[in-house]
C-alpha cells in the first residue's frame, strides 16, 4: 500500500499547479498515510491536488482499518466465504484471543468507523461552512472527520498550521477530541462497550484501556496547564492528541523543554491495541507499572480482581525494551545527520514517529533525504510493532530442550 500510495502522489494529477513532488516526499507521505501518523514532509492542502488529497484520505482509512480488515470487507462485499487463513490474519491484526465471531466483528468495525466519521463530518461541517464554500467545507469536514477518527494527524488547511486557527473553537476542538478518543480506545473495547453496557461485565481489558485512557488524558491535560502558558482547552486538546493523533492547536516549539517531554511520554504510551493509534499501547504501560509493584512488593500481578499472566508481563517487558532500543538508535542516527537540531528536537521527532502520532516542533520539512528515510522506516516499524518485527527475522520454533539454568545478579 505504502508503495502504490507513492506511485499514486508521484502522478502529475496529484499535485497542485507548478508543483512538483519529489520521490522521498511522496513516499515519506504514503508512509505516514499508511501508518496513521500524520508527519508530514510537504503541507497536503499547498502541493497536493484534490486527487492527491483524495489519495492521502484513502491511505489514511486502509491504514486505520488495517489491510486485512480491508481484505475481508472486499471478499465480503465479492460474495465470497472468509476462510480460515482470512481469520488467522484478522484475529492476529486485531489482537484478539478467539476466531469465534471475526467475521461479524470486521461488520461492525466498518459499520462502527461510518458512524463515527460520518457524525464527525457533520459536526466539523458546522465549523468549517464558516470559512469555506459549501462544497469545500464538505470536503474539508469530510478529510478531518477521518483523520481524526483514524488517529493520524493529517490536514487540508494549508500552511502547516494544524489547527491552531482553530484553538478557541470548543465545538471542534471537542468533536476531534471525541474522534481520537474513540478511535484510540480499540474496536473490540466500543463493541464490548455497546453489548454489555455495564462496567462490572466488562472484560479486564476494557477495565485497563478505560482506567488508563482517562488517567493519561486527566494527567496529561493538568500537567501541560502547569507546564506551558496554555488554556485548559488547548492542554487537554494536545493530551489527547498526543495519544497518536497529531493534530495541534498550539506551536509545539514553542513549549518549554518540559511540555514537550510530557508529550513524548503521552506519545510512547500511545493508545489501545486494536485500535487506529500506535504507541506501545496503554494495555502495556499498565502491566509494567502493575507488574513492577508486585515485584518490589513480593505480590501476585493482579488488577480489577484477576490476575494478569506472566506471558503478558513478559510481552509488555519485551515490547518496551525493544521501543526504546528502537527510540534511542533512530535518535542517534538523526542527531548525527542533523547537527542543527537540538536533541530534544529530533528525539520528539522520533518518537512521535514510533507512536504514529505526527506531532512535530516543525523540524519535518527540513530534515535531510536520509532523515526522513530513517523516519519512514521507524513509522513503518511502529506501526507493525516492534514485537512483529523482531519476530519476522528472529523467531525460531520453540524446543523442549533448554540450557541448565545459573543465577545472574540483577541490580
Amino acid at each position: 500500500m505504502i508503495f502504490l500510495g507513492t506511485v499514486l502522489l508521484l502522478l502529475p494529477v496529484s499535485a497542485d499547479k507548478g508543483i512538483v513532488i519529489r520521490p522521498v516526499d511522496a513516499l515519506f507521505t504514503a508512509t505516514s498515510a499508511v501508518c496513521v501518523t500524520g508527519l508530514i514532509a510537504i503541507d497536503t492542502a499547498d502541493h497536493f491536488s484534490v486527487f492527491g488529497q483524495t489519495v492521502v484520505a484513502l491511505l489514511i482509512q486502509i491504514g486505520g482499518l488495517g489491510i486485512t480488515s480491508i481484505g475481508v470487507i472486499f471478499i465480503l462485499l465479492a460474495g465470497k466465504k472468509i476462510g480460515l487463513r482470512e481469520r488467522v490474519l484478522v484475529k492476529e491484526s486485531l489482537n484478539l484471543d478467539t476466531l469465534k465471531g471475526i467475521v461479524r466483528l470486521v461488520k461492525s468495525v466498518m459499520i462502527v468507523t461510518l458512524c463515527f466519521e460520518g457524525a464527525g463530518m457533520a459536526l466539523a461541517y458546522i465549523v468549517f461552512a464558516q470559512d469555506y464554500p459549501p462544497l469545500s467545507a464538505l470536503g474539508v469536514s469530510a478529510f478531518h472527520s477521518l483523520a481524526a477518527f483514524n488517529n493520524a494527524g493529517f490536514d487540508i488547511l494549508g500552511g502547516y498550521q494544524s489547527l491552531i486557527p482553530y484553538r478557541d473553537d470548543v465545538l471542534l476542538n471537542l468533536t476531534t477530541c471525541g474522534l481520537i478518543i474513540f478511535g484510540g480506545l480499540g474496536f473490540h473495547v466500543i463493541r464490548e462497550i455497546l453489548h454489555k453496557r455495564s462496567l462490572r461485565k466488562l472484560s479486564m481489558n476494557t477495565k485497563i484501556v478505560l482506567t488508563m485512557t482517562v488517567s493519561l488524558l486527566a494527567i496529561g491535560t493538568v500537567l501541560l496547564k502547569l507546564t506551558n502558558e496554555v488554556t485548559w482547552l488547548e492542554a487537554f486538546f494536545q493530551s489527547t492528541s498526543a495519544r497518536t493523533a497529531g493534530f495541534s492547536t498550539y506551536a509545539l516549539g514553542e513549549f518549554t523543554v518540559a511540555g514537550q517531554f510530557i508529550l513524548i511520554i503521552l506519545m510512547f504510551i500511545g493508545a489501545s491495541p486494536g485500535s487506529t493509534g500506535g504507541g506501545i499501547k496503554t494495555t502495556t504501560a499498565f502491566t509494567l507499572v502493575k507488574s513492577l509493584l508486585a515485584f518490589a512488593t513480593n505480590r501476585n500481578c493482579t488488577a480489577f480482581r484477576r490476575k494478569i499472566p506472566q506471558e503478558s508481563i513478559m510481552k509488555a517487558f519485551t515490547v518496551t525494551i525493544l521501543a526504546v532500543i528502537l527510540v534511542c538508535f533512530m535518535t542517534l542516527l538523526i542527531c548525527i545527520i542533523e547537527p542543527q537540531f537540538t536533541f530534544m528536537q529530533v528525539l520528539f521527532e522520533v518518537v512521535s514517529g514510533f507512536g504514529t502520532v505526527g506531532l512535530s516542533t516543525g523540524i519535518t520539512p527540513h530534515l535531510a533525504d536520509s532523515s526522513k528515510l530513517l523516519l519512514c522506516l521507524t513509522m513503518f516499524i511502529g506501526r507493525l510493532g516492534p514485537l512483529t518485527m523482531a519476530c519476522i527475522w528472529v523467531y525460531k520454533p520453540s524446543s523442549n530442550l533448554s540450557f541448565a539454568e545459573e543465577r545472574v545478579t540483577i541490580g
